[in-house]
């Protein structure tokens, strides 16, 4: 793709990024719901767009479709959390599937040590996080299917400081939000730093994604 090419896309990241930025900042004010939802949607469904038109490919598709699951969730979140999070849970299996169709050739020892931290102790700790132990097991097996995105995105071929840094992010985001299902309940500073959190995590592994199926034509 030409630089002109390239230029005219970023756009639709600037105005993901805008999107995003909108509904961190007036979430705390007293406009409705309904006015902040949409922009929550908005922003990964932007990533979705720049997806579909930043590459041609299967892959590129993939990433798009996942992105606009995450969309849903993201809305379905403000109203319903268990369809939020079903929806959440079939975005990860999804990035699951993409990450494993691309494997890292050679993978270090402690990389795959970390893999496996991240496959094994986040449905443990979600299980241990709720007050509420009605609770634990659909968390823990929210963390399962999390914490094994996050390892596939780090085994993956794709660049481990965007897409797996963002995958990390998003796993941090969530163990923030089952947190506050039990030890941080009724944190501010937890309940602020979820959303960021998560916005640059799928930020990152758009771009990451993108970026190599592009070197790769």
């Amino acid at each position: 793709m030409s630089n002109m090419a390239l230029s005219e896309k970023r756009p639709i990241l600037l105005a993901s990024m805008a999107a995003a930025l909108a509904f961190f900042v007036l979430r705390q004010s007293p406009l409705p719901e309904l006015f902040l939802v949409p922009l929550k949607g908005a922003a990964c469904g932007l990533l979705a767009l720049y997806a579909f038109m930043r590459h041609r490919g299967r892959d590129a598709y993939h990433l798009g479709a996942i992105m606009i699951v995450a969309a849903f969730g993201d809305i379905a979140m403000e109203v319903d959390r268990v369809a939020g999070a079903l929806l959440f849970a079939g975005y990860q299996l999804g990035a699951i599937a993409l990450y494993l169709r691309h494997p890292r050739e050679h993978t270090a020892t402690t990389q795959k040590i970390a893999a496996a931290a991240m496959l094994l102790l986040t449905p443990a700790i979600c299980w241990l996080f709720p007050f509420d132990r009605s609770e634990a097991l659909p968390a823990a097996l929210y963390g399962l299917t999390v914490g094994g995105m996050a390892a596939c995105a780090w085994l993956s071929a794709f660049s481990r400081y965007r897409v797996g840094v963002g995958a990390v992010m998003f796993l941090a985001s969530d163990l923030l939000i089952i947190a506050g299902m039990g030890p941080l309940m009724g944190q501010q500073w937890q309940t602020w730093l979820i959303w960021p959190l998560y916005y640059l995590g799928q930020f990152l592994i758009c771009i990451g994604v993108l970026d190599r199926l592009q070197r790769r034509l």
